[in-house]
């Protein structure tokens, strides 16, 4: 097992605290493998086996009819007043599962934990019954740092290169060739559409949602609205309105395939309505359906900038400043930092048009120039331009 330490000392960190801890996360990004590191860490500081109640729902083993027989189930296990652990895996499996996992909050003596891979574990119902009594953690697939942590080698572009073609899924790293990591891509992707969004929203035409998803993968980076996803499909022969774009979009940031990202005036200091940006939470899968050829290495390069950055806990915009565009805009308590990203600029025409934009913030927060150009750092009248990879591993 790839030990996630980042997540793992979030959950010690919230352990015995009187809230419900939710892991939320795209399929197979390690929910699981983390509630596993978890339990032996609570078994090496002395709990018991017996007060440790781990429960996958995706398993045939457990077939509750209701939340009642859920909430029975593990009712009948607690049989003293010492501290119980309840990890409860897939818990929208369960129909109505809050009110189970309301019921065991209320003990005293039960510490909860639940995974889902979806985001809509957290609206409506869920959010109103337990609202102010959980804490989420988002869990990534593996970041660039975890991922050459595991292998432990010399040679970070190499190795780069290998991370965005291979997946950042962990259980990829144990498949042998790229046939293996492409099929089981596929089996992750076709369980995302089907069984979290399909059948939760009673998506009939799985060839209108799959046609929406090759055109975002093929669209990462660019700057795009319902409305012209709507036109696109419907000139392509596939007429579609933009409400129905806009709910297929929403299923897929929901179940984490996708994360959309609004637009922010840096000027007016306001933020934007339309025209947003939509990055894959992991880049390899977009082969599954486009292959290899013509790859955009700029844009996913942005893609994983992104993703860091979110990983790193910044709420991230997309900057506009006049007719400029500006990356990203990280937001976080401590203000904001401002990010262009570029594949290389040693072409002179391109970095000055990197440059432009961020020298038109007049503010005096930290601005950045990300590239995979083997360079010293340089400081261009304060905006610094730096190696993506040594900024990926925080060096």
């Amino acid at each position: 097992m790839i030990e996630r330490i980042e997540y793992l000392e979030k959950l010690k960190k919230w352990k015995d605290k009187d809230l419900i801890k939710v892991i939320t996360g795209i399929r197979r990004c390690g929910k699981s493998t983390l509630y596993d590191l978890y339990i032996k860490y609570l078994k090496e500081v002395g709990i018991d086996d017996n007060h440790i109640i781990n429960i996958n729902l995706e398993l045939p083993d457990y077939d509750f009819e209701s939340y009642k027989d859920l909430y029975n189930y593990i009712n009948k296990k607690i049989v003293d007043n010492n501290k119980y652990y309840v990890f409860l895996d897939e818990v929208q499996n369960v129909k109505m599962f809050q009110k189970a996992v309301d019921g065991l909050y209320i003990k005293k003596n039960v510490d909860v934990y639940i995974t889902g891979s979806n985001a809509y574990l957290l609206s409506g119902e869920l959010a109103t019954l337990l609202s102010g009594r959980y804490i989420k953690i988002e869990m990534m697939p593996l970041s660039f740092k975890e991922y050459r942590d595991y292998y432990n080698v010399e040679g970070d572009e190499k190795l780069y290169l290998k991370y965005i073609n291979n997946s950042s899924f962990p259980y990829a790293l144990k498949l042998e060739s790229q046939e293996e990591v492409d099929e089981y891509l596929e089996n992750i992707y076709n369980t995302i559409i089907i069984k979290d969004i399909a059948l939760r929203k009673k998506i009939t035409d799985i060839s209108m949602l799959k046609s929406i998803t090759e055109f975002l993968f093929l669209s990462v980076g660019s700057v795009m609205s319902v409305k012209k996803i709507a036109d696109t499909l419907t000139t392509n022969g596939r007429k579609i309105s933009v409400h129905t774009v806009e709910n297929y979009l929403d299923a897929l940031t929901e179940s984490y395939i996708f994360n959309k990202v609004s637009r922010y005036d840096i000027k007016g200091k306001q933020y934007l309505e339309t025209c947003e940006k939509y990055y894959a939470t992991d880049v390899a899968m977009r082969y599954v359906l486009l292959g290899r050829k013509n790859l955009d290495l700029g844009h996913m390069l942005e893609n994983i900038v992104y993703l860091e950055l979110k990983r790193r806990g910044y709420k991230v915009y997309i900057g506009k400043i006049g007719e400029n565009e500006v990356d990203f805009v990280a937001e976080n308590k401590e203000g904001k930092q401002y990010f262009q990203v570029a594949y290389t600029t040693r072409d002179k025409k391109t970095l000055e048009r990197e440059l432009t934009s961020l020298q038109k913030i007049n503010d005096h927060y930290p601005k950045y120039i990300l590239t995979m150009d083997v360079d010293p750092i340089v400081d261009y009248d304060g905006i610094k331009k730096m190696n993506v990879l040594d900024w990926l591993l925080d060096k």
